[in-house]
Parts: C-alpha cells; structure tokens; sequence
C-alpha cells in the first residue's frame, strides 16, 4: 500500500468516527428530548453519503410521533437544527447531521423524486424550462439529484423561503 492510500483510508475512517460520534451526540440529546416529552420512540443511527442520519421510529404508530413533524415538517426542521447545534456545542465542529422523524423525510424523498422525474418529462416534451414550487433546501436538494439521475439540469432561484427548483432542457 502506498503512502498516499494509507492516509486516505485513514482519513475515511477518522470521517466515519467523526459521524459515528455526531449520531452518539445527536442520539442522547434527542433520547432527553423523548423523555422530556414524555414520548416512545426508538432511535436508529446511520452514515449515509457523508454525514450522520439519525431517526426516531415507533412501533405504537407515529400519531404521537407526528407532533415532532409538525405541519409540512417544520417542526422536524426545528428539531434538527437543534440537533445539530447540540453535536457543535458537544464537537465544535458544524453537523451536517439529517434527522428524520416516523419515516417523514423517506416519504418525502420518494415524492420529491417523483415530482422531479414528472418535471423532467415535461421539459424533454415541450423543450422549455420547468418551474417548480418553492422548497426547503432538503426538498431542492433531492429533485435536483433525481433531475441529474435524469441526464437534466437544475437550478435554484429565488430567496429564501421563496427559494425554487427550475428544471432546464438538456
């Protein structure tokens, strides 16, 4: 092995502690958090594409859960940024963390990537620009990578929270 690839291993594996460490963090604040609500829910830890993903499951259903959603997920959106300021507070590093809640954002990821994958059929049949509704950063981001899936082109316009998904012909 050369020297250049030890260090890049050693490097992944230090980025993969790193995220392990945040989901510990991110997994106890959240658990204070469930007991302080007096709520059931399990959490599981992941690492996916480069950063920590922790979720709260339930097996009673997610009726009680969904009151950490809140109305089109601001609740969750809240929750995470918390979240997240706790792994800083605990690291001094800035998380990257993603948090869901009953499987929301699942589900939302699978619609959002069906809205883009509508998007992109239209705009390859009539030639022209597609102008999707505003988003929040991590709805944008998932129709932009189903888009690029697509072979298309994307962008976003428009000023926070007003910010929207154009989808452009090849």
């Amino acid at each position: 092995m050369t020297e250049g690839t030890t260090s890049a291993a050693a490097e992944g594996a230090d980025t993969l502690t790193r995220l392990e460490q945040e989901g510990e963090i991110a997994a106890d604040y959240l658990e204070g958090l469930l007991d302080i609500a007096d709520l059931d829910g399990d959490i599981d830890m992941d690492v996916e594409a480069d950063r920590a993903s922790v979720s709260i499951i339930s097996d009673m259903g997610s009726r009680d859960l969904q009151k950490l959603v809140g109305r089109d997920g601001e609740v969750l959106e809240a929750l995470q940024e918390l979240t997240r300021l706790a792994v800083h507070r605990e690291t001094g590093d800035r998380s990257r963390l993603m948090l869901d809640i009953a499987g929301y954002r699942a589900k939302k990821r699978a619609e959002l990537s069906e809205l883009g994958a509508k998007a992109v059929a239209e705009v390859k049949s009539s030639g022209e620009p597609v102008k999707l509704k505003p988003m929040t950063p991590f709805e944008r981001k998932v129709v932009h990578d189903a888009v690029k899936a697509a072979g298309l082109r994307s962008e976003s316009e428009g000023e926070e929270p007003q910010r929207f998904v154009v989808v452009l012909p090849a």
